[in-house]
């Protein structure tokens, strides 16, 4: 008997008989769906990127200071954190001051992305269930929301710098790098507690107690460098948050740079990105189901 032969869309053996071919197509659960998820939810940046930009013009709708007040709040925040944690622990206000206020910044982009990201499905549940779109453009959006956060903020420390003149070389430009880093460890964070929190809704307030648990437990209103000489230094050392904030807020106060954080961080950013890519592959195509 001749072999099978294929020919157009039929295969044909000896016998005259034929039937269709059948393509391969991948199954919910493969990664090239995974990784095609994240190639179309970034095709389509022109939408979330303006989407995420109406959500903070639909925040302070007839306002008028608008977006403006992200920066005034977060101004007020720092200056009154940082005049009173500064008294508390005798801290000079010309260096205590940016540093808390940095810090601030830094954190709020983080707690954004991991607070906003345990919802960002469960809030986005009217598109999901009836937009057939990539479930990766809702976390591109938020956290490009995050990032127009950041920049509006941004402008706090800049004054800040101006007011108080930091000692700023060519180390200021690490914070380019590190705030990349930011955000890609912001993206895989905000997919994996979405993909959770989303099957599990126990999870949101969990999360929102952890992390309330982690501001004060990570060097932002109190200064590292007192602690170094205590016993509980090697416990500060397993926040991960703290390596993410000294990372940027080194660079940007013109402060000495450690390795060790940037090391930490690069292994965090692998190890984050390995599961969140994992958790996609294999429950991207029920969290239509389980919003």
């Amino acid at each position: 008997m001749a072999p099978p032969v294929t020919t157009g869309e039929h295969r044909t053996d000896g016998g005259g008989s034929s039937a269709p071919v059948v393509p391969d197509v991948p199954g919910p659960r493969s990664w090239q769906r995974a990784f095609g998820d994240l190639r179309q939810g970034w095709r389509q940046r022109s939408l979330w990127g303006y989407l995420g930009w109406q959500d903070i013009k639909q925040r302070y709708r007839r306002s008028v200071l608008g977006p403006l007040w992200i920066s005034i709040s977060m101004g007020v925040i720092a200056t009154a954190m940082g005049i009173l944690y500064g008294a508390l622990f005798g801290e000079p206000i010309a260096t205590f001051l940016p540093y808390v206020a940095t810090g601030l910044l830094i954190w709020n982009f983080v707690n954004g992305c991991i607070l906003e990201g345990s919802e960002v499905f469960i809030a986005n549940e009217g598109l999901i269930r009836f937009l057939p779109a990539p479930i990766s453009l809702h976390i591109y959006r938020l956290v490009w929301r995050q990032m127009l956060f950041f920049a509006h903020n941004l402008v706090i420390w800049l004054l800040l710098v101006i007011i108080f003149p930091q000692p700023l070389s060519a180390s200021v430009l690490l914070a380019v790098p590190a705030f990349v880093l930011l955000v890609l460890n912001g993206l895989w964070a905000a997919m994996l507690c979405g993909i959770i929190a989303t099957r599990f809704r126990d999870i949101p307030p969990i999360i929102a107690s952890l992390t309330q648990l982690l501001f004060f437990m990570t060097p932002i209103v109190w200064s590292y460098e007192r602690l170094r000489t205590n016993p509980l230094a090697a416990y500060v050392e397993l926040n991960p948050v703290m390596h993410f904030v000294e990372i940027l807020r080194q660079p940007l106060l013109g402060q000495d740079i450690i390795w060790r954080h940037w090391v930490i961080v690069g292994v965090i950013t692998v190890v984050g990105c390995a599961v969140s890519l994992l958790a996609l592959r294999n429950y991207r195509a029920r969290v239509a189901y389980w919003v």
